[in-house]
């Protein structure tokens, strides 16, 4: 199976190009070829913008009695894209360029307008110092004293930096010479001291001082009794009140007369006025240590209880 795309054929040795027909074609013959608009143009019929670069399917031909020195001249066809008016433009090769012939005008492009100008005002100037030696002396002369001027104002730059220009001489062989052990020593205490300095040490006279509740249960009899001791701490911490607790649970206890309420007196048993006197004297010696002796019943009191309560039944 041969290849699809070759470009070598075989030939057999027997081939003879010269018997094979040729095809007379037409002088100058159109072809269609795939072009892009060379410039920025719009349409002379439907003022249509047809922009740079834009694709089109164009015939081109040659331009007939048209070369630039040697140089084949083309023309080509495209169409409006929006009234498929018929554009023709051809190559320029002298200025490298295309240039329009019908069916549109090309629009202001300032950049190639001014290109042209400074050539052609080059080419101006070139002819006439060619033709007039006095204008050509004038063009020097005045080349020659812009370049004059040009280095006066270098040299008074060079004066102004001169002057405000400094230099520390010692400095700069100091920078150069070794270091001594001494100097390096002394640096190195300096760069310590420095960054002893800048480092921030907590102080602890800025610490915030609390007063911290602390509840002491000693009895049952007796109100827990708070103190206050003041401490430093860096940080307050939430103090838990257990006085509060203590009187929503049991109530609220007097000094005056404790377990006042809590002890019914009862006159008809001896019992119950032998024990109240035993609260008595029990809440009496927590108060003072000298009232204890009194507290205690002896038994002619007894006796004299019992027997009260006798005559009041």
């Amino acid at each position: 199976m041969s290849e699809r795309k070759v470009l070598n054929k075989y030939y057999p040795p027997d081939f003879d190009p010269s018997k094979i027909p040729r095809m007379k074609l037409e002088k100058n013959r159109q072809y269609t070829v795939r072009l892009m608009a060379p410039f920025n143009m719009r349409c002379a019929t439907c003022g249509e913008y047809i922009y740079k670069g834009k694709k089109f399917n164009a015939r081109k031909e040659d331009v007939e009695n048209e070369d630039y020195l040697g140089i084949r001249i083309y023309r080509f066809y495209i169409k409006c894209t929006r009234c498929l008016q018929e554009i023709s433009f051809k190559t320029d090769p002298k200025n490298t360029d295309y240039e329009i012939e019908a069916g549109a005008t090309r629009n202001f492009m300032a950049l190639k307008l001014a290109e042209e100008q400074a050539k052609r005002e080059e080419e101006e100037q070139k002819e006439e110092e060619a033709n007039n030696p006095m204008k050509l002396l004038e063009y020097r002369t005045e080349q020659s004293r812009q370049e004059i001027e040009l280095l006066e104002s270098l040299e008074e730059l060079k004066e102004l930096n001169r002057r405000q220009r400094t230099v520390d001489y010692e400095g700069m062989l100091k920078q150069f010479q070794p270091e001594t052990a001494e100097q390096r020593k002394a640096r190195e205490e300096q760069e310590d001291n420095e960054f002893i300095k800048s480092v921030k040490f907590n102080n602890p006279s800025k610490h915030k001082v609390v007063a911290e509740e602390i509840i002491e249960d000693v009895n049952e009899d007796y109100e827990p009794i708070a103190k206050s001791i003041k401490t430093e701490v860096p940080a307050p911490k939430p103090v838990v009140a257990k006085k509060e607790a203590w009187n929503k649970s049991i109530g609220v206890i007097s000094k005056k007369t404790p377990l006042a309420n809590l002890v019914r007196s009862k006159k008809t048993e001896t019992n119950t006025s032998v024990s109240e006197k035993e609260v008595q004297g029990s809440s009496n010696g927590s108060n003072s240590g000298k009232d204890s002796a009194q507290a205690k019943p002896s038994g002619l009191s007894l006796l004299a209880d019992y027997s009260g309560s006798d005559s009041d039944s």
